[in-house]
C-alpha cells in the first residue's frame, strides 16, 4: 500500500510496478472529487456523488473511508475480499487514514510504503506543475502534507522519492521481499504455516 501527500509521486509509482508487474491488480478506490483530465471511472477512481458515498457508508460497503482535501475516499471491501480469495498482489494508492485503517483491519496481509518527497520545497513545485489545483487548494494539500508526514513512522517502509527511478526500484523491491515472506509463500506451495 502506497501513501504520500499530494504530489509526492505515489501514483506515477504505483502505474510504474504494475506496467513491471501486470499480474499485480490495482485496488480502484471510490472518491466524491471530481474527475482529472482523462480519468475514468472504474479505473482511476469509482467516482460517485455524495449521496451514493453515503449510501455505501450505511450499507457497510467500505473496509475505510475518510474525508480528505474536501471529498470522501474509501476501499470497497468487495474489491479487498476478491483479491484475498484470489491469492492476487493488490497495490493501493490511500491517504495516511485510510492506510491507517487498512492495516488494522488487515495486520498480517497490508504492508504500507510511505513515499516521500525530498523537500516541501519541491512537493510545492510539483503541485504547482501539475496544473491541476488553484493555489489555495495547493496550499490546502501543502498544510495536510505536514500532518501526513509525521504519520510516516508508523509505516513499515520509507522511501524516498528523490529520483523517480530509484523509488520505483526501491518500492518494487519491497513488494518483491516482502512476497518471499513464509507466510506468503508457504500456503502457495501447500505446506501450510503450522
Amino acid at each position: 500500500m502506497l501513501s504520500s501527500p499530494s504530489g509526492g509521486g505515489k501514483t506515477t509509482i504505483y502505474r510504474a510496478i504494475l506496467e513491471r508487474h501486470p499480474e499485480y491488480k490495482y485496488s480502484v478506490s471510490a472518491t466524491t472529487r471530481p474527475r482529472r483530465g482523462e480519468e475514468q471511472n472504474g479505473i482511476d477512481y469509482f467516482f460517485l456523488s455524495d449521496e451514493e458515498f453515503l449510501e455505501k457508508i450505511d450499507s457497510g460497503e467500505f473496509v475505510e473511508w475518510a474525508f480528505v482535501h474536501g471529498y470522501r475516499y474509501g476501499t470497497l471491501k468487495s474489491t479487498v475480499k476478491k483479491a484475498l480469495s484470489e491469492g492476487d498482489v493488490l497495490l493501493f494508492d490511500l491517504d495516511v487514514q485510510g492506510a491507517d485503517a487498512m492495516k488494522k483491519t488487515f495486520p498480517d496481509e497490508v504492508v504500507n510504503i510511505f513515499i516521500l518527497p525530498p523537500s516541501r520545497e519541491e512537493l510545492r513545485k510539483r503541485l504547482t506543475a501539475r496544473k491541476t489545483d488553484q493555489p489555495d487548494v495547493i496550499n490546502l494539500r501543502l498544510r495536510n502534507a505536514e500532518g501526513e508526514v509525521k504519520k510516516a513512522i508508523n509505516y513499515d517502509y520509507i522511501v524516498i522519492n528523490d529520483d523517480l527511478n530509484t523509488a520505483i526500484n526501491q518500492v518494487d523491491s519491497i513488494v518483491t521481499a516482502e512476497l518471499c515472506r513464509p507466510q506468503m509463500q508457504l500456503p502457495i506451495l501447500g505446506w501450510g504455516l503450522k
